[in-house]
């Protein structure tokens, strides 16, 4: 049994504790550290969790295996590193650090404690994202040409207004660093070793520090051309999350709500992951869990020492150092040669 102290009741928190609840028998919340206890409440009332208004006592706590971190941004590298250094393993929520120096604290801090390093990447889980991914594993694209990402949402100017940390460059960075730091993940992730980045950011609607809106293009080793357009000015909801891959032998543009379906899936040659997609509707079936739950479920496994992380400190700093590369580049107004070291 895994037993987990949780830090910030956010809405993001939610998610986590709906994976906890629902792999009862392999883990459990046992603390919430929280210092407006009503935000606390509900985690309390579902899990019977201990309160703590401040880490550092909920972190005196022997019997606590994990912390999860679902606080600001800012707040993901120190509260882990003190986290690791009180010999507890660390899930955070991405990104996992606003720099590398911090990043890199805290994987020093968690190699030096031998403790774990969970960077929470479930969109990685999703079932379309799965199957995309197995296409380009297994060659059915044959050359890729393209990899184009839209993140094209709705943050009123409440939102920010609700959070005093949120739109700050000290607590959450911008568009790129917060609402689309998941997709330019994936963008990485499917497209391969990034060679340069060359992006434009602005802050056009929303009185916030950051930008909320941005392009950014990459080009990659292996040839490959990439892209993401974000904006927070999307009139009036959220309008699209889509990836468009194109090779010299398939097509394939993944949307809908969540990236949840296929709008095109088309190869030259037949594989069995086409029927399955094809009878589904364009939908792949979907697990019985969320990726939360799949997140957790790995970490469960990584402990028991029955399989590999799904997404570790050093691809979390990979997200980070790619971000910051987008950022560097809209600063200066040239393209950046990027290096993830």
């Amino acid at each position: 049994m895994i037993r987990i102290g949780l830090v910030g009741c956010g809405r993001i928190s939610e998610k986590h504790i709906s994976a906890i609840i629902d792999l009862k028998g392999d883990c459990e919340l046992v603390a919430v550290c929280e210092r407006d206890k009503e935000r606390a409440k509900s985690a309390i009332a579902l899990t019977g969790a201990e309160w703590y208004g401040e880490l550092e006592e909920m972190l005196a706590r022997p019997d606590i295996d994990v912390i999860s971190l679902c606080t600001p941004s800012g707040l993901h590298a120190p509260q882990g590193t003190l986290a690791a250094q009180h010999g507890k393993h660390v899930i955070t929520e991405k990104p996992m650090a606003l720099d590398l120096e911090s990043a890199d604290r805290l994987i020093a801090a968690c190699e030096a404690n031998d403790t774990r390093l969970f960077v929470v990447k479930q969109v990685r889980l999703t079932p379309t994202l799965q199957y995309l991914r197995r296409a380009i594993d297994k060659g059915r694209f044959g050359k890729i040409y393209s990899i184009f990402v839209n993140v094209l949402w709705q943050r009123p100017q409440s939102y920010y207004d609700a959070e005093p940390w949120r739109g700050t460059w000290a607590q959450d960075g911008g568009a790129f660093m917060n609402q689309a730091s998941h997709f330019v993940d994936l963008l990485s992730w499917f497209g391969g070793e990034v060679e340069t980045v060359t992006a434009l950011t602005a802050t056009l609607g929303r009185s916030i520090e950051a930008e909320d809106s941005g392009v950014a293009v990459m080009r990659f080793k292996n040839g490959i051309i990439g892209s993401i357009n974000v904006s927070m000015l999307t009139y009036p909801k959220n309008l699209e999350t889509t990836i468009t891959v194109l090779g010299e032998k398939g097509t394939v543009k993944a949307g809908g709500a969540s990236i949840g379906r296929f709008e095109k899936w088309e190869f030259q040659d037949y594989d069995d992951d086409d029927r399955i997609i094809y009878e589904s509707n364009l939908e792949p079936p979907a697990p019985h869990a969320s990726g939360h739950y799949l997140y957790y479920k790995n970490v469960i496994d990584v402990l028991g020492g029955c399989a590999e992380p799904k997404t570790d400190g050093h691809e979390g700093r990979h997200s980070v150092a790619l971000i910051r590369s987008i950022y560097e580049s809209a600063t200066s107004g040239k393209p950046v040669s990027f290096s993830a070291k």
